[in-house]
């Protein structure tokens, strides 16, 4: 237990130790990559995508191609894509309609407020991974159309399924660029004579890729910071095993480094998901790869009640957290560290990461304690601005003259007092 972790847990499974990645061999590396696109730009690409990927074809995928991309993609996939797109819109569309301009008059005279400002150009990852993840384009893409982003700049794996560059067509990036990996952070932070340079960029990707991102913070922004896929289920003994357990593996699939784990009140409910897992695997296609993620990474924690089950899960602040009790949105409203939350048995972390409309790009390794999803308001700034009133310069310069000079700030000083001058106020204090 940590210093941290809440009392009144015990485990009918932990997390195996397993080894991480070589962290500093993928700084170094991921430097020198970045170091190289910055000098080289172009060649670098092309240089990278033919020793990672074996492609040396065009870096962009042209206005002919795209169309016949379209043109050509499978009818049931094309429906598929329209029908997320357009909730993940609706929903994008109706976050939007809550960030609204702001001017209020603080003081007679004094008046402030802010403008919600999309961001001009974002730069959005697709990452190719295990599997065609055809939303990925679609959650990261979507929301900056929404917002209203001047230019929206897609990159992806050279060998990437055509679908995802379908994905990320339909969904309205302007420009697309056979890509992948830290070396397209790194065109798009800095840019290069064929790929533009980008105010901010969005998207999940390996640990290269994070890194990546990492290292070009501050030149550009970034979304976040993310880990391999989590989700965890809050349960109460009213839950079911089989279902907990489908749900489980359905994320643990996603990578052999997913977390997936169960939160519950019941130790019987707890033994019945440790089996209904072993069961499933025998016959889930993905067994390899989510049976890996299970043995090192799964965790089943038994809670002496609701109250260490509800402090438990906001230790973990899951990026997917589910809710399988009795009165699961009572269970939710006790809940605060969480990625997203899917409340009750019918609300599967399965339906965001497809097409049901909310954002599947979630703050992972405890990021929830501290910050949200990737929303509509990660591609908009929200600026403040304040005018002045001659009445309004009357209440604020003269504290202003005051604590600059407390301060030592002479030039502040001066700068307040001119004003008065110029209005010919007198600027004395009680």
């Amino acid at each position: 237990m940590t210093a941290n972790q809440p009392a009144g847990v015990r485990y009918l499974k932990r997390p195996a130790v397993v080894a991480g990645d070589d962290l500093a061999a993928i700084e170094a590396r991921v430097r020198a990559i970045i170091d190289d696109v910055r000098r080289n730009g172009d060649e670098a690409l092309r240089r990278y995508s033919l020793e990672f990927d074996g492609y040396d074809g065009a870096l962009e995928v042209e206005t002919a191609e795209r169309q016949q991309i379209v043109d050509s993609l499978d009818p049931g996939i094309r429906e598929d894509l329209d029908y997320a797109i357009a909730n993940v819109t609706r929903f994008a569309e109706a976050q939007r309609a809550t960030l609204q301009p702001l001017e209020i008059e603080t003081l007679p005279g004094v008046h402030l407020g802010h403008r919600v400002i999309p961001i001009d150009r974002v730069g959005v990852y697709v990452p190719g991974g295990r599997y065609p993840i055809l939303s990925a384009a679609v959650m990261t893409v979507v929301p900056a159309r929404v917002a209203g982003c001047k230019e929206i700049i897609a990159c992806l794996p050279p060998k990437a399924h055509p679908a995802m560059i379908a994905g990320c067509i339909i969904a309205g990036a302007h420009r697309i660029f056979r890509v992948g990996g830290a070396q397209a952070i790194a065109a798009m932070a800095y840019g290069t004579a064929s790929v533009p340079e980008v105010d901010k960029i969005f998207g999940p990707g390996n640990a290269y890729v994070n890194e990546a991102k990492r290292q070009v913070f501050g030149r550009v922004g970034i979304d976040q910071l993310a880990g391999p896929s989590e989700i965890f289920t809050v349960a109460d003994d009213s839950g079911d095993a089989a279902m907990i357990a489908a749900d489980l593996l359905a994320q643990a699939e996603h990578d052999v480094r997913s977390r997936v784990g169960l939160i519950t009140t019941s130790e019987a409910l707890g033994q019945a998901v440790l089996a209904e897992i072993e069961r499933q695997l025998q016959t889930l296609r993905t067994r390899e790869v989510a049976g890996a993620a299970w043995r090192d990474h799964g965790e089943i924690a038994v809670c002496d009640g609701e109250a260490a089950m509800i402090a438990y899960s906001d230790f973990i602040a899951a990026e997917h957290l589910q809710v399988h009790t009795r009165d699961s949105a009572a269970t939710a409203r006790k809940l605060t560290h969480y990625g997203s939350l899917f409340i009750g048995p019918l609300a599967s972390v399965v339906y965001s990461d497809k097409c049901c409309g909310t954002n599947p790009t979630l703050p992972t390794m405890a990021g929830a304690r501290h910050s949200g999803g990737l929303w509509v308001g990660s591609y908009l700034k929200v600026c403040t601005h304040q005018w002045l009133e001659p009445q309004g310069v009357a209440q604020v310069a003269p504290h202003a003259v005051r604590q600059a000079g407390n301060e030592g700030q002479w030039g502040h000083q001066a700068a307040a007092e001119y004003r008065l001058r110029l209005l010919g106020i007198n600027h004395r204090l009680p």
